[in-house]
């Protein structure tokens, strides 16, 4: 079992999905709604401000943390899968509200569950102003103490919003360090990896770029930003159809820790960067001659940074790596 597919979740099926519930959506939207599609998050307008939404969450990493018995950094993930999104398109993160799930009230998991969700809104700089927690014993089962985690975000967008519409061949790609899997591809690292042994890495809290990215967005010409999460690489197409442009990924980091054992046990290139972020949390796309300056701004914030490829004219994603050129689509 070396692929998404094979962990029980057909990608393609997926893609189809998404597609339809676009489709629907975007065919009759009022004229404050920004016709943004694809990209990640929504748009609109409030008056003279631009407002950005996004709901996402934990996915089946709630499942680790159910198995080591730590609750307190999954709200971190939590407001990471949000606010990261929010901000590639320029936006601020603000407000959240979280949606907790349980199978049974459990003051204790909560609480640990809410520390965690404290410690992602001060990382972000936003606020949370409510939620719902909701006990539903039929539906969330299995493991010790099951529960389902999810947010909702709005942002605002300081001038116009971040598209990609500005990336230009020629220009860098700068790949910002992940702090591990982040919350993505757990249904199938689940079951590569013996929790017993890589639990403590696969539970690592996502990396919360917005402090570092509005830096860079305030004192660098940035064309494009892309949060890596589901679908990997592959979904760098959702800023690059704004500008019918390319990527190729020619200096990608060498793997490390659970991220190499994950590599080495696919032994397939093409599913694990369609899966798995490599190492990458965060593309910063940028005039080449900002790329430094860009990098910088990583550093201060702790954050290792390196230039990963470049865009090109022809609308693929291209992993080059070992003498072999590889499409990611």
């Amino acid at each position: 079992m070396k692929t998404y597919s094979s962990a029980g979740v057909d990608v393609k099926k997926v893609k189809g999905i998404h597609k339809a519930i676009n489709d629907a959506i975007f065919s009759d939207l009022p004229s404050f709604v920004l016709p943004i599609k694809g990209h990640y998050a929504g748009l609109f307008r409030v008056g003279e401000n631009t407002l950005a939404m996004h709901c996402d969450g934990v996915g089946t990493k709630v499942m680790v943390a159910d198995a080591m018995g730590k609750y307190d950094t999954v709200g971190i993930d939590c407001v990471a899968m949000n606010a990261n999104d929010i901000i590639c398109l320029g936006a601020k993160p603000l407000v959240l509200v979280d949606n907790l799930l349980l199978a049974h009230e459990d003051d204790k998991l909560v609480s640990e569950i809410l520390r965690g969700l404290k410690e992602g809104a001060k990382q972000a700089g936003c606020a949370i102003i409510g939620g719902e927690t909701a006990i539903m014993p039929d539906m969330i089962t299995g493991g010790k103490k099951p529960f389902d985690l999810s947010a909702t975000m709005v942002g605002v967008v300081e001038g116009e919003p971040l598209t990609g519409a500005k990336m230009k061949p020629g220009d860098a790609i700068v790949g910002l360090e992940s702090s591990g899997i982040h919350s993505n591809g757990y249904t199938l690292a689940r079951k590569l990896l013996d929790t017993k042994k890589w639990g403590k890495e696969m539970l690592a809290p996502t990396k919360i770029y917005v402090k570092c990215v509005r830096e860079m967005l305030d004192f660098c010409e940035i064309h494009g930003l892309a949060h890596i999460t589901g679908g990997a690489f592959s979904k760098l197409m959702r800023i690059g159809a704004y500008a019918k442009v390319g990527f190729v990924l020619d200096s990608m980091p060498q793997t490390t820790g659970v991220m190499a054992e994950l590599e080495r046990q696919m032994a397939n290139d093409y599913e694990f960067y369609r899966t798995f972020n490599a190492g990458v949390g965060m593309c910063v796309v940028c005039e080449r001659t900002c790329a430094g300056p860009v990098i910088e701004i990583a550093r201060r914030h702790g954050i290792k940074a390196q230039i990963i490829g470049s865009i090109v004219k022809e609308e693929d994603v291209v992993l080059k790596k070992n003498g072999k050129k590889i499409s990611l689509l």
